[in-house]
Parts: structure tokens; sequence; C-alpha cells
């Protein structure tokens, strides 16, 4: 089965995986090798899906549940399995209580606890919720390892739009690329930046509850961390805003003063793809199979939904949308 994987962001490089382990002939259209223009090179790299489900549909915690055991099978050593902690600052516990009434899969725990699983957050906050299923990745890692991993098991990479000639089957990934061809698709804005300091240590994602703004902070080793995301509803693909970027320092701030004497060493917005649900689809379009939207889910579900893309490619029978 010879099969041409178009775009080489998470969704595309995990189809190509999942392909390849199935003994698929797999050619990966990847015109931009340093990752720059995939939404992947910015994300969180978070496999919470408890805490995804406090503001999604059932079925983003069903497909992820085992998303951390599907990486580690994909990439050995590359996911850390800390689980996650949700805070908030003392005038918003109403927002914590909110946060907990919408998921499970928690347990509480109040100041000492959370001393002793953050030592740099002790006496900064009184109660929070603890995810310990949960895990996460350093996505930049993950998407330069993976895309080796492929050269080394014979997956061709090509810089150029390929002939679909030859081909016995199309798989398109390419995201953003299909707004204005896909129908219901559009582009979500997300924003983040990069901070370093060596005065604050964490071994887990935390997040920061606010009414307005609800931010991640997320380790990445070395003192660096990753502080995100806004959601936009907006195509516009410009430099960061003034406004979210002073959002998002004022959170890290809030998690730890020390954050304000940190470097900002990058900045970055990219657009996600987004159906209305929110939830991704693979489902043929024309003569491509078509795996899209997933969100701000992407290294959540891209292993599943590239599952159910290589099912596509070998049964040769539509699976259609796979919506909530």
């Amino acid at each position: 089965m010879r099969v041409l994987v178009k775009g080489a962001g998470v969704a595309g490089l995990t189809v190509a995986h999942e392909l390849r382990a199935r003994g698929g002939d797999v050619t990966v259209i990847d015109p931009h090798p340093d990752f720059g223009h995939a939404a992947s090179w910015l994300a969180g790299g978070m496999l919470a899906p408890w805490c995804e489900r406090e503001s999604a549909e059932e079925a983003v915690l069903s497909r992820g549940l085992d998303a951390a055991e599907r990486w580690d099978a994909i990439l050995p050593g590359e996911v850390i399995c800390n689980g996650t902690l949700v805070v908030a600052p003392a005038r918003d516990h109403g927002e914590l209580k909110r946060f907990a009434g919408r998921t499970t899969g928690y347990e509480w725990v109040e100041e000492e606890a959370m001393a002793v699983l953050e030592p740099a957050l002790a006496g900064r906050f009184s109660r929070g919720l603890f995810f310990a299923r949960e895990a996460h990745l350093d996505p930049r890692q993950v998407l330069r390892s993976l895309r080796e991993k492929l050269g080394r098991q014979g997956v061709t990479f090509v810089n150029e739009n390929a002939s679909e000639q030859g081909f016995d089957d199309v798989v398109d990934c390419t995201g953003v690329a299909r707004i204005g061809q896909t129908r219901d698709l559009r582009g979500v804005r997300g924003e983040m930046l990069y901070l370093r300091t060596d005065e604050v240590e964490l071994a887990r994602p935390v997040r920061l509850l606010h009414p307005r703004i609800p931010v991640y902070i997320v380790p990445r080793g070395g003192g660096l961390f990753m502080v995100g995301a806004t959601m936009i509803e907006t195509e516009f693909d410009g430099p960061i805003a003034a406004r979210s970027l002073m959002e998002l320092l004022n959170a890290a701030y809030a998690l730890h003063p020390a954050f304000a004497d940190a470097t900002v060493v990058e900045t970055g917005a990219g657009i996600r793809p987004a159906f209305p649900d929110n939830f991704p689809r693979v489902r043929r379009e024309g003569n491509a199979i078509v795996l899209n939207g997933l969100y701000r889910h992407g290294f959540l579900l891209a292993p599943a939904m590239a599952t159910e893309a290589a099912n596509l490619v070998f049964s040769r029978t539509s699976i259609g949308a796979h919506a909530p």
C-alpha cells in the first residue's frame, strides 16, 4: 500500500507512523522541515484528558485517555508522567470549584500536600486539584524525534507537492491550509511565550485559573517554561498582541513572583484548525482522506485519530465524521 501524507505536523507524523507500522510505503510532503509553520510547534504538549474535559465534550476524554501510553509506545522515554496541578488565587476559589464540578480524575490537595508536589509553590495557594494520571511531553523534541524515527524506518520526506499518481491513497493533514476547502473548518488563534529562570522549578504542568484567561505553565527543563495560551476566534496570524503578552506575563507572576525577573526567550502566535464542536474529524473528501480540526488537542488526540485514518486507508471504506 503506497500512501501519500500531506503535512508533517503532529497529525501528519502520527499518521505516517501508524501507516508505516502496518507495512505501508509512506511518502510525506513536508514543505517546512524546521516545523516553523506547524501549529504543533507552539503546543503545550499536555496529555491531560481530565483537565480538558472541563471545557470539552466527553469524546475528548474518552479518545485521549490512553494518549500517554500511545506516545510512550511511539517514542519511549519522551512522556513525563507527573500529573497536572490546578490552582487559583484565593479570590478565584469559585473557579476552582467550578473546574472540579465539570470533570473527574482529580483529588483535592491542601497547602501542605501542594508543597510536597511543588516545593516552589509552598505557601502560595491554600487548595488545588491534582490530576495524578495526566502527563506531558515536549512537543518540539517529539516532532524532531518522530521525524527522525520515520526517516530511519524508510518513510520518504519531500519538500514540494508530489503528484498523487501512483499512490493507492492520500491522507491530508494540512490543518489550517484547508480552511475554505473543508466545510465548517475555522481558525482559532493561540498565543504563547517561553520564559527562562533559574529561580523556579516545577515538576509538572500547572494550570492557573482565572475568570478571563486560564493559563498553563509547562516546565521544559533547564529553567525553561512554556506559558500559554490564548484562544481567540480570529484567523489573524500576526505576532502576539500586547494584551495577550501582558496577561500571560501577569499570570506567570501570579503563580510565582520570581517569573518577574525571568527572561522572555520567545513569543509565538499560531492558528489552530477547529470545527464547530472543537472535535477533530477523519473522513473522505474527494480523492483524499482528511484528518483535521485537532484544535487545542493536537498531541492529546493525534495518536487516536491517526489510528482511525489508517483504518480508513486500509479498509478503503468511509468511517465518516467522528464528532462527539
